[in-house]
Parts: C-alpha cells; structure tokens; sequence
C-alpha cells in the first residue's frame, strides 16, 4: 500500500532473538522374553546364542503432491524430508513450477522423493532361559509415557497460532485478534499476496504474504527457526509482529499502514 516505503524500512538496530526448538522425548517399557526350557533324562543342551535380524533401511519413494493453499517448496520439502531440501525439490519439479520457485499455486502437482523410512529396527531374540521379570515402579504399576509435538492446521488458523506459540518463546508482543485483524486489512488472507503498484513497489521491493511485508523489513526482523521464505505464512506473521513491537510496541497497536 502507499507509503510503506518508509515504514517498513528495517532500523539500525533490529530485535536480535534466539529460537529453541522444543524436542520430544519418550520413555518405553521394556518386557521380558520367555524362552523355553526342556528337560530330559540326557544331558542338557546349550542355549542357541542371541540373534540379531536388522531390518533394511527402505530406498526413497517417489510421490504426487498436490499443493494446497499456504504452501511453499521448504514447507513442502521439510514435511517430506526431501534429501537436498527445497531446491532439490524445485529442481525435480522446475517444468511444473516455473522459473520463480516462490510462485507455486494451489492445484499444482510435484513429484516428491522421500526419504522417510520405517520407525524402527526389528530384532527377534532366542533364549534358553526365563528372563527376570522388570521391576516396577513405586505403586506397582509399570507405566510408558510418550510426548508428542504439537501440531497445527494449515490454514490461517492454524498459522496463526503457531506463530503466537513461536512468539511467545522469543518474547514478542501480539494477539490473536491483533493478528487476524491486520491479516484480513493487508492481504484478506492470502500468504501469496503482493502489492505490486505502491510506492515500495516501484522501488523494487514489492510488500508480501499474509502482513505484506517488504524483504528488507522481513530479512531485518525475521525470527530465528522460521524459513527465509516470505511467502511462509508463520515465517512471515513472525516477522511482521517482530517489526510491529519494535516500531508500535505491538501488532495489537496497528490499525492501519504500518
């Protein structure tokens, strides 16, 4: 919009934050494998050793991908562990594309090479003798705890809040409705969205995503953690609420061009 060529100018001084990638962690029950035991009048015979049968690692799989609305080539590679990343993607994909990997639409299908393989390995174990029971914790009740990330959906909903969640480790200011309000003034929505006639525009940095953004300001006050790509709606709402608390104290205090 006009007059963002000032605003959204990066400041000498940009808020410098650290991310902490949160981890996952899991405890499992281990339980005893009963062989079995024979008796006979002859001598007894020896254990059979233990043995190990690894399974093997699955190769890559070849997949179609149907981009869906608020995607982008990183997003899409990281959800897909897609070994070289988003370029390797693009490459694979550069005839559907086009030449600006940042321009991919809803509708359009990818051929995705992952590398997920199977969870784990298996291994079957022979023994001759009855294996001392685990022992239980206090209570008597033997318990297995698994902790599992927290996911969000993908759409503004969904970007939203995990952007509030991404902002509330780093300390930045914002809310909900602050979020969604200028969202739906700047762009209705749309993390594709571009201004490609304000005054920001004609000096050769168009304002982008869902806060329209410009890539000075969004390379200023990126967020650690987040993926470069301004057209990533977390990676840009984080940006933007970043900018909002330097320059307004917050995103809730911007009611119009900022």
């Amino acid at each position: 919009m006009a007059g963002r060529g000032k605003h959204r100018r990066p400041r000498t001084n940009p808020l410098t934050r650290g991310f902490i990638a949160a981890g996952t962690g899991g405890a499992a029950l281990t339980l005893p494998l009963l062989g079995a035991t024979h008796a006979s009048a002859a001598e007894p015979q020896s254990a059979p050793a233990a043995q190990s049968v690894p399974q093997a690692a699955q190769p890559a799989k070849s997949l179609t991908y149907t981009v869906v609305k608020g995607d982008s080539l990183a997003r899409i590679a990281d959800r897909h562990d897609v070994s070289g990343g988003w370029k390797q993607l693009y490459k694979d994909n550069r005839t559907a594309v086009g030449d600006n990997p940042k321009l991919i639409h809803p509708g359009l299908k990818l051929t995705v090479k992952t590398t997920k393989t199977s969870a784990a390995k298996k291994t079957a174990t022979q023994s001759s003798a009855p294996a001392k029971p685990a022992a239980k914790p206090a209570g008597g009740v033997a318990q297995a705890t698994q902790a599992s990330a927290k996911t969000y959906a993908d759409n503004l909903d969904g970007w939203i809040r995990e952007s509030l969640d991404i902002m509330a480790q780093k300390g930045i200011p914002g809310s909900y409705d602050g979020i969604y309000r200028n969202i739906m003034r700047e762009s209705s929505g749309n993390p594709q969205a571009i201004n490609n006639w304000d005054s920001n525009a004609v000096a050769g940095t168009p304002s982008k995503g869902l806060l329209q953004v410009i890539d000075p300001t969004f390379a200023a006050y990126h967020v650690a953690g987040t993926s470069f790509d301004p057209y990533d709606p977390v990676a840009n709402i984080t940006a933007a609420c970043n900018y909002a608390a330097d320059r307004y104290g917050s995103i809730d205090n911007v009611n119009g061009p900022y």
